[in-house]
């Protein structure tokens, strides 16, 4: 393995812990690593600000002679040649992703990983092993890592999502937390932790069967101390799971263990509230989790109320469970040439039918980013049908305005795929190209690594197009440039992306941002590299 050492000013040895990092205050992990060509993974959680981090490495001096047995003796021969010696720049990150560096075959030496956060103090974990494959410290994520919304109601929200492999494959034990609250979706149980108070217990499910009711309307779902025992007697500690539970919890954030079940309801909802859930899968031995991909929803409105009203000039997001309906309605508030909606369906294709003062104007499937503009009348009132698809939820964005300058939405060519040219693929790089629209617009491309066995069916489960670059790990970054055409016959543009591995598979996104900021993923394309060349 490797050794490391805490010294000053700021030095620690690694372990898998939060740790507290002041305000531009750098810190120094090191450790060494005594053989040649040994594996190397190192991984890096911010728990609240982002932080900058490097990984790098100097030669160890021929005197060192270190068993990699934990023995601090040759950390402690070079402790001034740490300080006084610059090392070889292997990795470097800046931002609040969980990140990581990964190496099949790194060389002995001794590694520096340097920290700072330059925006407030704050926490972070580090994890570092040179058996990656056998330590598997991380909870595996399933092949399809999403929460699923499979029962909507006024008050009640369930959500179910696959086993971790690392507990049906490898028999770990994995308990499961679920996050909700109404603010955004966190990128790490790390985040959560810090942001719960430290007097915070974690919420676990006493009894098999009963689900977690953390919200109610006076207290947010938790009863005042006078009572607690009263009211909701399932919160009190269970002896069967040896767990504690406490009241005590943040008037916005809530998070819940239940153990490895894959089901589970909130109840005691608000109406008409959106909230988002986040699920991690949590090694109990290893005291490490991973996120699955979050969600949010919406709950239903209450009885009396059957109708969202949109705002002009304001996007509104829709939830639609399968097979399900929503009504929206928009009234202008003063007279009106024209009315323009714009609808960005996230995932599969929805029916939307608009009728004005009780008359259909129009009746169309929409799948992607579709615009719709429409003669106006004085005091009319647009009543807008969205019928779900019967392949599961929808969800959609939704702009109504009478103001034609008043686009969130950016334009769309009629065909939103990419094209790879085969005979341009090299061991190292790919060329795509893809259409724009005679607007000017700003192009992002994004790739990640995939492995052999990714295939179209993983792909489409992953084309939610409301799911902009702001969720992407900057690493994945390609480029960003701007690209217009007046002859639309030739709004056509390419992109060469290098410094690839051989072999490899990519799955490429392309997202155009419009003006507003409000972006749409284009079709995946899912390329692989050449082995020989």
């Amino acid at each position: 393995m490797f050794t490391g050492e805490h010294t000053s000013p700021t030095w620690w040895a690694l372990a898998h812990q939060p740790v507290h990092i002041p305000s531009a205050h750098a810190c120094l992990y090191f450790f060494v690593v005594e053989e040649d060509n040994t594996p190397l993974a190192v991984t890096v959680t911010p728990c609240d600000a982002p932080l900058e981090w490097k990984l790098s490495v100097q030669e160890l001096p021929e005197e060192a002679s270190g068993e990699g047995s934990g023995e601090p003796e040759p950390l402690e021969q070079q402790k001034q040649q740490i300080t006084n010696e610059e090392g070889i720049e292997l990795f470097s990150y800046k931002g609040n992703d969980v990140e990581y560096f990964m190496s099949s075959s790194s060389p002995s030496g001794l590694y520096h990983l340097d920290l700072l956060s330059t925006e407030k103090d704050t926490h972070f974990k580090v994890y570092a092993t040179t058996t990656p494959q056998s330590d598997q410290p991380y909870p595996e994520l399933p092949y399809d890592p999403r929460i699923d919304v499979t029962s909507l109601g006024r008050t009640t929200v369930t959500l179910t999502w696959k086993p971790s492999p690392t507990a049906s494959l490898l028999k770990q034990p994995i308990q499961y937390c679920i996050v909700i609250n109404k603010e955004h979706n966190f990128k790490s149980l790390c985040a959560v932790e810090t942001k719960l108070s430290s007097d915070d217990a974690f919420m676990m499910a006493p009894k098999p069967g009963l689900d977690f009711s953390p919200f109610d309307f006076a207290h947010f779902g938790f009863p005042s101390d006078n009572n607690s025992g009263k009211e909701r007697n399932f919160l009190k500690p269970s002896s069967k799971f040896g767990h504690q539970t406490s009241s005590k919890q943040r008037a916005d954030l809530h998070k819940v263990c239940i153990r490895n079940k894959n089901i589970f309801t909130v109840s005691d909802l608000k109406p008409d509230t959106q909230y988002y859930f986040d699920m991690f899968a949590v090694n109990t031995n290893t005291n490490t989790s991973t996120a699955y991909i979050g969600t949010f929803a919406r709950t239903k409105e209450e009885a009396k109320q059957k109708m969202v009203e949109l705002k002009d000039g304001r996007v509104t997001d829709v939830f639609i469970k399968r097979k399900g309906g929503k009504f929206l309605r928009f009234a202008p508030v003063s007279s009106h040439q024209k009315v323009i909606f714009s609808i960005h369906s996230c995932l599969d294709a929805v029916q939307v039918q608009v009728r004005r003062d009780g008359k259909l104007l129009l009746s169309q499937n929409v799948e992607g980013v579709r615009q719709f503009q429409l003669q106006g009348k004085a005091k009319a009132k647009y009543l807008i049908r969205l019928k779900g698809s019967k392949k599961g939820a929808s969800i959609l964005k939704v702009l109504a305005t009478t103001r034609p300058n008043k686009q969130s939405f950016p334009s769309l060519p009629e065909d939103t795929r990419v094209k790879a040219f085969d005979k341009l693929r090299t061991c190292s790089s790919v060329t795509v190209a893809w259409l724009g629209t005679q607007e000017r617009n700003k192009f992002c491309i994004y790739k990640r690594e995939v492995g052999d066995s990714y295939n179209e069916e993983q792909k489409k489960r992953e084309q939610n197009q409301c799911l902009g670059p702001d969720m992407r790990k900057k690493s994945e970054k390609v480029l960003c440039k701007y690209f217009h055409s007046q002859n639309i016959q030739k709004a056509v543009t390419t992109e060469t992306i290098r410094g690839l591995q051989p072999g490899k598979s990519y799955l490429l996104d392309v997202y155009v941002i419009g003006h507003s900021g409000h972006s749409v993923k284009y079709q995946s394309k899912l390329v692989k590299t050449r082995k020989f060349c």
